[in-house]
């Protein structure tokens, strides 16, 4: 049976059609370009590169230095590109970019002699993976997103201060861990809150005594400890409850309550219902019933205003910033270029503060 005329013209037109189609996408709008090999000598893209680094161009320099470490493997200046290829990349926030550099060098260079600088650089990359935009900008606290990489950071600077105790990197790994430590301890601390609010007991002390045997120095062991004793109460435990109780009466004893049971309101420092309704804005907790150690954090903290909570963080900032971001690395690989003081740092108007930094730039010093 033979279809009809003005069918087999239609068919045929769509044939053509998308033959059409098919034959554009094979044919792609851009040539590849095939690599022609090394267009200069090792040195002279050694040179290009300095000069490049020295003018701040990290493009330029990337693109010298990845021909050295492509075209000249075995180089003269093989080990120091590869070197300088970390801090460019890091320079250019591509921070998966110096993992794997950073990678790569230790295992190409076990023994060299800097090679403490590309186990700090991975472990400051890792730390900055952390941190998008939405957090560098607002007041979110890092403890209640993923920490996977704060917990590699944390590895990589036990690697470092394991195998180079005597480096001039291991004392900023040093501070580095101790505030990685922190941020994973309130993050399990977050997690014992979220179980104790469904009465999920034996998850929250496991939470809880995770923080006390993994971060014993962190400000967060008030509160695991009474977590532990109140989830062993409501357990019915009342033998391990007490433990924890004789723990809490010695070293934080305004976290016991003249019945001899725990103050976890005091202890968690829960806000009223006016700080929780304005999201922790308005209404915190009163500063009764810390440990010290939070005490020492609260006095050397800023105090913030209205405008500063209302806006995340962005307007208004105290003039005396106390901030955890990490600072770059070193220009050279074996140099730490240290963070700016908050002296150096020029005021900024609320019109640069909503533009990102765009409009009304202040003034250098």
């Amino acid at each position: 049976m033979s279809l009809p005329r003005y069918k087999v013209t239609m068919l045929v037109l769509c044939l053509g059609i998308a033959g059409t189609f098919v034959g554009c996408s094979s044919n792609p709008s851009k040539k590849e370009v095939a690599d022609l090999g090394p267009q200069s000598s090792e040195q002279a893209y050694f040179d290009s590169a300095e000069k490049a680094l020295n003018k701040g161009q990290y493009n330029e320099a990337a693109k010298n230095l990845q021909a050295i470490d492509t075209y000249f493997p075995t180089g003269t200046h093989a080990q120091k590109a590869q070197l300088d290829l970390i801090y460019v990349k890091f320079q250019q926030k591509d921070y998966p970019g110096v993992v794997t550099a950073a990678d790569r060098f230790i295992r190409l260079n076990p023994d060299h002699p800097n090679v403490a600088y590309a186990y700090y650089a991975r472990g400051v990359a890792n730390m900055e993976q952390n941190y998008d935009g939405i957090v560098r900008y607002t007041s979110l606290k890092q403890s209640h997103r993923d920490v996977n990489y704060l917990k590699l950071a944390y590895q990589n600077f036990v690697d470092l201060i394991r195998r180079f105790p005597s480096s001039q990197y291991s004392v900023d790994a040093a501070q580095r861990m101790k505030y990685i430590g922190q941020e994973l301890a309130e993050h399990e601390m977050t997690a014992a809150r979220f179980n104790i609010e469904r009465q999920a007991w034996v998850a929250a002390i496991e939470r809880g005594q995770w923080v006390v045997e993994h971060y014993p120095d962190t400000p967060q062991i008030p509160e695991a400890l009474a977590t532990v004793a109140y989830g062993y109460t409501q357990l019915g435990n009342q033998q391990s409850a007490q433990q924890y109780i004789n723990i809490l009466k010695l070293n934080y004893p305004n976290l016991v309550k003249a019945n001899g049971t725990v103050d976890l309101a005091a202890a968690r420092k829960q806000g009223s219902w006016w700080n929780k309704a304005t999201l922790g804005i308005f209404g915190r907790s009163s500063e009764s019933n810390v440990n010290h150690a939070q005490q020492a954090s609260d006095e050397h903290s800023e105090k913030r205003s209205w405008t500063n909570r209302l806006s995340f963080g962005m307007l208004d900032k105290p003039e005396q910033e106390q901030t955890a971001a990490p600072a770059a690395v070193a220009s050279e690989p074996v140099v730490a270029t240290p963070a700016p003081t908050s002296e150096e740092k020029p005021k900024r108007s609320w019109t640069n503060r909503l533009s990102f930094g765009l409009l009304d730039k202040p003034e250098s010093n």
